[in-house]
């Protein structure tokens, strides 16, 4: 019986000890840790060291902070050191302030998607690099978002709109740089709008008149411009901060409950509104270096709670009022550098206590400093003549006709120039067929010039362009044993430079449809693509020119990406490697990301990229690279895929019913699956096989055994909807490729979970 009580109080006190430390499902731990992953362990999180921790009973502190309810994470602050420090971000990982260069945000969102009891996220100061993705909306139900003091460039996404149970929004101290949105009327329980210190362009967003719950507004530090619209209608809002921006209006109406207001730094006109005389519960006004005019309401200086009054650096003029009171709470005033004449009141001489008042650069009488003289501060008005005023209209009416005729007289005269010296202008001035339209060398070359801004620098040599000489020397005069193959584009060589820099040389005909100027301008906008998973474009070589002749071959140099294609690791035709799922997800990741590189990183994007297993490299460390992508602006699309000495490709007629890289893709994914045999069947045998994906268990006869034996379950049916999505023949039911690129990345953190609980 004894024995029996022991074995009871033994169970009973598992059981507590289990409940006790069990405070989290252990999905939501794996996340975490995840987490301080991504975030490349920051001291901050030295205390999550293993999924044992208890994150939820450790004491909170100003830099982390992990709130749990029923077994979920409802909140998660960290607060590192890494504050953006530097006054320009070229978008790429700066050593000692970023994250490294493996940090990706795309997958650092999709980890944090998986908290899906999150309510509080603050994520400050911890080095997050890149453009925040769209995928952020997965958060759904964050009340509070703060990312201040990161690395985050590009613009705000517009998915946040659909956050709707936002209440605070801290974007605070990035690098963001596209146009204000306007869709926070969205946002219908936002109370806290900050988005300082960036650089966001454009006027001030409309939308927000709409947000009744709005307290705080902060813009500033921005490059707002144009006009400011009436306030008056947000009668929650208290604290208002639009300064150092370049607004450019009168000064409007503002709520009546309005407690601070900080306007300063920007080209406000006009004079101070009298009503802002009756906002009773204003605090702090901040309209100081602008360009305002007129005199000075006495009734600011009397409001029963202002405390900091600054109009300092504007042009008001006038006197103030000998018997000027001043409220009680008030201890800073600032109207220097105005043209204020005539005395100072009583409340504002220097032997006011308690009261700082600057009141240098006017032209104020008695015993002051640094005043100017009278003449400096007297405004002479403008007298308005009638009988000279009408006399000067019809001058200057006179003159804008004459410049009128002038310039229409050199137009004409051009024109007939370059109709008789340049006869091929006109049959050039659409320099991009289809892909880009514009019609002068200028203008393409603005687009250039964005793209460049836009993808930034990489550690890859600038694109060249080299003699054919150069090349016959690299390849041994285009010897047989440098030749690797060929495909529809043309055929490939194997090279090495003089410098020892081992390349692929692609050989192309110059498509009859482009002329040199053209098509050498197309070859510029495809040099441009830069990315870790595109095989580089290195130079180029236009032989045959000079002659005009049918022969004219391009030559594309590339980089050499020495481990083959993964479509031979996958047939079993190369026996060096054999993927399992997790380097298969790896390869699929690197590739999506590729293509979703070349939909959104230049404008106009790079679609019809012919996408297939046989277009993907594995370079020294098994990281994979996309190669032949964009050449479809340069090339004549033949109507057929598949040329002599290529493998059919799997993919191949699907290619001839719908172009599309979605589509494409979704047969790459098809093929890492299944393997290129089972791919490369009959449509009726494959869309049989899609159909028994859907049925329990029925994938299992299609699937290589490989990936069979080395995934998860729910890894693997991720990636299989997927796949599903991407090949309907639906056009409208597919996915994009971001959405493509979250589910992989989804899938290859759920497998990533699987591998080290099986290591442990």
């Amino acid at each position: 019986m004894g024995c029996h009580n022991l074995v009871l109080l033994f169970c009973s006190a598992w059981c507590i000890f289990a409940v006790c430390t069990a405070q989290l499902q252990s999905s939501q731990t794996q996340v975490l840790l995840q987490v301080k992953k991504h975030l490349e362990h920051p001291k901050q999180l030295e205390s999550w060291k293993d999924r044992w921790a208890d994150f939820c009973s450790k004491s909170s502190s100003q830099q982390v902070n992990v709130t749990c309810q029923d077994n979920f994470v409802t909140e998660l602050s960290i607060v590192g050191d890494n504050s953006a420090k530097i006054r320009k971000f070229n978008g790429f990982p700066t050593p000692n302030q970023t994250l490294s260069e493996s940090f990706s945000i795309d997958s650092f969102v999709a980890t944090l998607a998986r908290l899906n009891g999150l309510r509080v996220l603050r994520l400050v100061s911890l080095g997050i690099w890149g453009p925040l993705p769209d995928k952020i909306h997965r958060l759904s139900g964050l009340e509070h978002l703060d990312l201040s003091s990161n690395f985050l460039y590009g613009s705000i996404p517009p998915k946040i709109s659909a956050m709707v149970n936002l209440q605070i929004l801290r974007l605070d101290d990035n690098f963001l740089n596209s146009s204000m949105p306007d869709w926070f009327n969205s946002l219908t329980n936002l109370s806290i709008l900050s988005l300082r210190g960036n650089e966001l362009n454009g006027p001030f967003p409309s939308s927000i008149l709409s947000i009744a719950t709005i307290t705080d507004i902060d813009m500033s530090r921005n490059r707002m411009s144009g006009r400011l619209p009436d306030l008056s209608n947000l009668n929650n809002l208290k604290q208002l901060d639009l300064g150092e921006n370049g607004l450019n209006s009168v000064l409007p109406k503002m709520p009546k409950g309005l407690e601070r207001a900080f306007l300063s730094k920007n080209s406000f006109s006009g004079e101070i509104p009298k009503h802002f005389g009756k906002l009773q519960m204003l605090q702090q006004l901040d309209i100081s270096f602008n360009t305002l005019t007129g005199t000075t309401p006495a009734e600011l200086f009397s409001l029963p709670n202002i405390s900091c009054l600054n109009l300092g650096s504007n042009m008001l003029s006038g006197s103030l009022l000998d018997h000027l009171h001043c409220g009680s709470e008030l201890r800073f005033v600032d109207v220097s550098h105005n043209r204020l004449i005539g005395g100072l009141p009583s409340c504002l001489s220097s032997e006011s206590e308690n009261r700082v008042v600057k009141v240098e650069g006017n032209c104020l009488s008695g015993n002051l400093q640094h005043q100017h003289a009278i003449s400096y501060c007297t405004v002479v008005p403008m007298k308005r003549n009638q009988n000279h005023y009408q006399p000067s209209i019809g001058i200057l009416v006179s003159i804008i006709v004459g410049i009128l005729v002038i310039t229409v007289i050199l137009a004409l005269g051009f024109l007939v120039i370059c109709r008789r010296y340049c006869p091929r202008g006109i049959s050039e001035q659409h320099l991009l067929h289809k892909t880009v339209q514009d019609s002068s060398t200028a203008g393409f070359s603005e687009l250039l010039s964005n793209a460049t801004s836009k993808l930034g620098e990489q550690d890859l040599p600038v694109c060249r362009t080299y003699s054919f000489e150069e090349l016959k020397e690299a390849t041994n005069n285009f010897d047989k044993s440098t030749f690797l193959g060929e495909n529809f584009y043309g055929q490939l060589y194997r090279g090495k430079l003089g410098n020892g820099i081992q390349v692929a040389i692609r050989v192309l005909p110059l498509s009859r449809k482009y002329s040199i100027r053209n098509f050498k301008l197309r070859l510029d906008l495809l040099a441009k693509l830069r990315d870790p998973h595109l095989v580089a474009l290195l130079g180029h070589c236009i032989d045959g020119v000079a002659g005009g002749n049918n022969d004219t071959s391009v030559f594309l140099v590339y980089e050499y990406v020495p481990n083959g294609t993964f479509q031979s690791y996958l047939s079993g035709n190369n026996s060096g490697k054999v993927f399992n799922w997790s380097e298969r997800l790896a390869v699929l990741i690197s590739v999506a990301k590729a293509v979703h590189f070349l939909h959104t990183g230049m404008i106009p994007g790079f679609f019809n990229n012919r996408l297939k297993t046989n277009n993907i490299l594995l370079n020294e460390h098994w990281m994979a690279k996309l190669s032949d992508y964009g050449l479809s602006i340069i090339s004549e699309e033949p109507d057929k895929c598949g040329v002599k000495g290529e493998s059919q490709s799997p993919i191949s007629w699907q290619m001839k019913r719908l172009e599309d890289d979605v589509y494409s893709f979704g047969f790459i994914l098809l093929e890492a699956l299944v393997g290129p045999s089972v791919s490369a069947k009959r449509e009726s045998i494959l869309l049989n096989a899609m159909a028994s994906f859907n049925s329990e268990d029925g994938w299992k006869q299609f699937v290589d055994p490989i990936v069979q034996a080395t995934c998860s379950r729910e890894s693997l049916l991720r990636v299989i909807s997927i796949t599903n999505k991407c090949i309907s023949p639906e056009s409208m039911s597919r996915p994009s490729m971001e959405d493509v690129l979250w589910n992989l990345q989804y899938a290859s953190q759920v497998q990533g979970t699987v591998d080290g609980d099986q290591r442990q």
